[in-house]
């Protein structure tokens, strides 16, 4: 998958290029080649996904509606993560090795565009679980505001 910048460590967020626009509306381009499997993700307001990493898979995940806070660091690191908020109309990216949650801050749709095979077995091969965040952390003040 390549784009035109890669986002860093520090930031994941993934700098769109410009829409092509004329009477007609807009195109959006996204991603470009290396893509293996696109979903299309609806999350509830206040529920958490991934909490976990990928041993080979990358992924891009491009906001439709709503928004999530994104959790990430090193696998093994034991600091605590980084977080973003990612509104709709942005993008992040997740390199393999790196350890990833996802809070649903409003009922959301995303794209999900990854570098691997998706089918249940394939996927589950490629993660290793852990506890990255959990909503009682958002309630305990842990993480809250990064």
């Amino acid at each position: 998958m390549t784009q035109t910048k890669k986002p860093s460590a520090t930031d994941p967020r993934v700098p769109l290029p410009s829409a092509h626009a004329d009477a007609r509306g807009a195109i959006q381009p996204i991603v470009e080649g290396g893509i293996h499997s696109i979903q299309v993700i609806t999350s509830k307001k206040d529920t958490v996904r991934a909490n976990h990493y990928h041993k080979e898979d990358s992924h891009f995940m491009y906001v439709v509606s709503g928004a999530f806070q994104y959790y990430w660091r090193p696998a093994g690191d034991k600091a605590p993560p980084q977080s973003l908020r990612v509104p709709a109309g942005q993008m992040v990216h997740t390199p393999p090795l790196v350890e990833h949650a996802v809070h649903f801050l409003e009922d959301t749709v995303f794209l999900n565009i990854t570098s691997e095979a998706r089918d249940q077995s394939t996927y589950e091969a490629d993660i290793v679980r852990v506890k990255l965040f959990a909503l009682e952390d958002k309630a305990d003040g842990d993480h809250a505001g990064r």
